[in-house]
């Protein structure tokens, strides 16, 4: 199995990921990529949410560093309602 492929751009502007490729990476209908661009080079890389424990610790952490700075939860509720009366 080579890790290379060729593929082509549709008129559309779609690519085929080779199936080799797809089924090495695991790659199912509807995954979502970011897509860079430089020069002749582009790349594509999957979109992968965290894990409930990472979203655990993200959490975690993002509350730590609100306490740090005095955030309090109406600090939070009071941005919330500024930014949703501006739409």
């Amino acid at each position: 199995m080579s890790p290379l492929s060729t593929t082509k751009m549709s008129s559309k502007g779609q690519v085929v990921i080779p199936e080799e490729i797809r089924e090495r990476l695991g790659l199912k209908p509807g995954v979502q990529f970011v897509v860079v661009g430089e020069g002749d080079v582009v790349i594509l890389k999957t979109i992968t949410p965290p894990s409930l424990n990472e979203f655990d610790r993200l959490i975690s952490e993002a509350r730590k560093q609100a306490r740090r700075v005095g955030l309090k939860r109406s600090d939070i509720k009071s941005a919330i309602q500024k930014v949703r009366k501006k739409k």
